[in-house]
């Protein structure tokens, strides 16, 4: 395996991790029931997307 002829600098070490931050996720409410989502995705409470239900929602009451 190939090796590196020198060793990397510090400064250059941390500009390399520089970009490894966690970035937040985007939320937009939900069209149909107010509550926040991830951007295009089905809704985890209601279950619609894109003004159509997709999938059924089991809710607290229905057991």
């Amino acid at each position: 395996m190939a090796q590196p002829k020198r060793r990397w600098s510090k400064a250059r070490t941390h500009l390399k991790r520089s970009t490894w931050t966690l970035k937040a996720k985007n939320l937009v409410e939900c069209s149909h029931c107010h509550e926040m989502k991830q951007q295009h995705r089905v809704c985890p409470s209601c279950g619609y997307y894109d003004g159509e239900k997709v999938v059924s929602v089991k809710s607290d009451n229905e057991e």
